[in-house]
């Protein structure tokens, strides 16, 4: 008697979706393909995380393949290269995951936490297709991490190459590839509809039948492949019950396809194959604009324009500031106090006393011992240290410190205007065209209201208005990063646009880190020097490093103990010498009467006297704030006020000027301004102003010569552009404006188009050119016109 075996037919498996050719596997009433793929179901199923099937259908991969040997994740050299970080208790560390596809990988990676408590959060990155986990190494290893990744079908791409440049590379082709795709078939339906466009003759009218599925055949690919990202993003816009631009672009995208399957299949007309088309083309050729323009001037630019700071190497026992990018591997680097560990090094000379909050949202400072590896993002707190860098500098490490939601203590909401717009795009499109279909009903002329209905959602699709703001705010992006203003992202200059009051720190922000004269004022031996030097060495303060120059030849001694007041002074412990030097209330010194700053020292309690300092102001600043005269201008100082009287007449009548504030206070000043329905502007030198930089509605962080990079602000301003500042205000109301007139163009191009589509009469020819001289006339007006107003503004 012959066996019959149980053949499963056009089922598929519940979790990767490959055929079942059996049901040898199946669980809770659903059959998989292998016991890969049930394992992993039942491990979503025991903890609670079968949503994980709502979001799409069969997200999972297949789990056939064998399972990688990673014993080599043990060893600890190898694990070391692999993290971002390791604290007392928990590791982070970025795994590029190629299988990453859709909203489901996302809600499931981000969810680890529920399969294991020692997984603490998860974030990933969809476009680089990378996730980024922290968890605690003592009671789960990398290798069990990766195995547990491996166990639910991710299993990530473990590389000892650059993790960003590897999922860039890995990222590029599959844009590409739809580009390629939709030109491919734009070319071809378009070459198909020229006997349309001009008249069929004889001729070519026995062969419109081919023609019409000809076009609706490279329709198909272009519909389901290259502009698959613009379903999954309208799907999952309207899944959170919000409307992107997308949503309306989807269905334009949508409409076409349907109405040309429509008219070719009832031979009632061409259709719009070719329009369809060149849409899908032109938008995905923007994208493709945007990708490579944010690659030059986004988070992921060079850091060596990215991060205006310099790094302070010793060589032969000296002391030399370099860039950034040119630190290497085996650099012996100082790093003060409050200053940015760049890079992972090992600690060579001195006590670290490292706050990682930026990496960790710990504020609690770490200890670290001679010869313990101290890794990128954290922060000295004690006295100067000297590192071997033992791992070159990583711009999208330091740049995802900047967007680290750990740090992001302050809620700055902020509507950008496509955002605005999309939300009420969507609504108005489909009431018109709902109301043109049940005015042709009413007329009982159905061919003309499905007519109205198709034409209206084609036509006023959103194509245009999709790519005016991306390609103007990253023709704006690019003008500022020439000029050397680098904002975190496009909405930063759309949120510049809205301010109406700027608040300037003083020392570092207005004043140049650089002073004219420097003068001691009082008697040091050549021991109290020394001290006064080793002491000052620690600090990362402008004028503390004024004075270190100024003492160059003198030799450093060590020191026990560093600690900084932010905003007054430092008390160093040198042998059983205590050196306090700051403000004069701080080390208990009378107050003098001066035009220059006052660096004040004692030693054991001792007044020694005063550093006297001529601090220059930066160049063309009475021109900076006479052109910024427009907004409410204010100045919040933690200097004393001897400088009043200048102020005063370099700010309008109705600024307020305020001195001797401390770094809380300049906080809650920033809080109780925006509480008044103020959009505020805060400058910087990101030291001391840590605080007001995050609360503003836009913080600038001034940045010169020192390692003072700040998570908290939302842009870096290098002081050699300090003069252009009120020319950047001004651009990116310019922009803005374009962004505006582009909508208007965008609008009048769909205001004609929507008058004949109402009418139920649009023909494909109509459709064909309107929708790409549109397109082309956003795409020039929006670039030509920023690049001019840029040049206008002289940027």
């Amino acid at each position: 008697m012959v066996e019959i075996k149980d053949i499963q037919v056009n089922q598929s498996c519940f979790h990767c979706g490959d055929a079942l050719l059996s049901s040898d596997y199946r669980y809770d009433d659903h059959d998989f393909c292998c016991l890969g793929c049930q394992t992993v179901y039942q491990i979503l199923h025991d903890n609670n995380l079968k949503s994980y099937y709502r979001y799409n259908q069969h997200p999972g991969k297949s789990n056939k393949g064998e399972i990688a040997n990673l014993a080599y994740l043990d060893e600890p050299v190898i694990a070391d290269k692999l993290i971002d970080f390791k604290g007392e208790q928990i590791t982070i560390v970025t795994f590029y995951i190629p299988v990453i596809h859709c909203s489901s990988c996302i809600w499931l990676l981000e969810n680890l936490y529920k399969i294991n408590p020692n997984l603490l959060s998860s974030q990933v990155d969809f476009m680089k297709k990378q996730a980024s986990i922290t968890f605690k190494h003592q009671d789960l290893s990398l290798r069990n991490l990766v195995a547990l990744l491996i166990s639910i079908g991710y299993e990530p791409k473990v590389t000892l190459q650059d993790i960003v440049k590897e999922g860039k590379k890995a990222n590029s082709n599959p844009l590409i590839a739809k580009i390629a795709v939709a030109g491919f078939c734009f070319g071809n339906s378009m070459m198909l509809s020229f006997p349309e466009y001009f008249g069929l003759a004889s001729f070519e009218k026995s062969y419109s039948l081919f023609f019409g599925y000809a076009n609706l055949l490279f329709a198909i690919p272009v519909l389901c492949y290259s502009a698959s990202d613009y379903f999954k993003s309208a799907f999952l816009s309207i899944r959170q019950k919000r409307l992107n631009l997308d949503v309306p672009l989807a269905l334009g995208i949508f409409i076409l396809f349907v109405r040309t399957a429509y008219d070719v299949i009832t031979q009632s007309g061409a259709g719009f194959a070719d329009t369809l088309c060149s849409l899908v083309f032109f938008i995905l050729i923007g994208k493709w604009i945007q990708e490579k323009t944010y690659h030059h001037i986004s988070f992921e630019r060079d850091y060596r324009s990215y991060f205006p700071v310099a790094v302070t190497t010793i060589v032969d026992g000296k002391e030399k500031a370099i860039q950034l990018a040119d630190l290497q591997v085996g650099d012996r680097i100082l790093v003060r106090n409050n200053e940015i560990i760049p890079a992972d090094a090992l600690l060579l000379n001195g006590e670290a006393c490292i706050d990682f909050s930026f990496v960790t949202g710990e504020s609690k400072p770490v200890a670290k011992t001679l010869g313990e590896v101290i890794y990128a993002g954290g922060r000295q707190t004690a006295k100067a240290i000297e590192l071997e860098v033992v791992k070159s500098v990583s711009q999208s490490y330091l740049t995802r410190l900047w967007n680290n939601e750990n740090y992001k203590h302050y809620d700055k909401p902020f509507q950008t205007f496509i955002g605005y717009i999309s939300k009420y795009f969507t609504i108005v499109l489909l009431l018109i065209a709902v109301s043109a279909t049940v005015f042709w009903m009413i007329d009982q002329d159905g061919n003309k209201a499905w007519g109205a209905f198709t034409a209206v959602l084609i036509i006023a699709c959103p194509c245009a208005l999709a790519l005016s703001s991306p390609f103007t705010l990253a023709a704006a992006l690019s003008v500022f990063d020439r000029n050397k203003f680098y904002a975190k992202n496009a909405a930063t200059v759309e949120q510049m646009a809205t301010v109406d009051t700027v608040v300037f720190d003083k020392t570092g922000t207005i004043s140049s880190p650089m002073v004219n004269g420097i003068a001691f004022e009082g008697f040091l031996t050549a021991e109290e020097k020394r001290l006064v030097y080793s002491s000052c060495r620690n600090s990362s303060h402008p004028l503390s490093r004024e004075i270190v120059k100024w003492m160059e030849d003198i030799e450093a001694v060590p020191v026990n103990s560093y600690q900084e007041s932010v905003g007054e002074g430092s008390v160093t412990h040198i042998g059983r010498a205590i050196v306090k030097i700051g403000s004069a209330r701080f080390v208990g010194a009378s107050k003098t009467i001066g035009e220059e700053s006052h660096v004040f020292v004692a030693i054991n309690g001792e007044v020694k006297g005063c550093f006297s300092m001529e601090q220059s102001w930066r160049p063309g600043l009475s021109g900076v704030i006479h052109n910024l005269k427009k907004y409410d201008l204010h100045l919040i100082s933690g200097d004393n006020d001897h400088k009043k009287d200048v102020l005063k007449d370099l700010f309008p009548p109705t600024a307020q000027l305020m001195f001797n504030q401390s770094p809380l206070n300049k906080l809650e000043i920033i809080n109780l301004i925006q509480e008044n329905g103020r959009h505020i502007c805060m400058l910087g030198d990101g030291l001391n102003d840590a605080g007001a930089l995050k609360a503003a509605a836009l913080g600038i962080a001034v940045s010169d010569d020192i390692n003072n990079f700040s998570p908290g602000c939302d842009a870096i301003l290098d002081g050699a552009s300090f003069e252009k500042l009120p020319q950047f205000f001004d651009f990116s109301k310019d922009v803005v404006r374009v962004i505006h007139l582009s909508f208007g163009i965008s609008l009048f191009y769909n205001v004609i188009g929507l008058s004949f589509a109402v009418q139920g009469e649009m023909s494909p020819l109509f459709a064909a050119i309107l929708m790409p001289i549109s397109t082309v006339t956003i795409i020039s007006f929006t670039s030509l016109l920023t690049h001019w107003y840029a040049k206008r503004r002289g940027l």
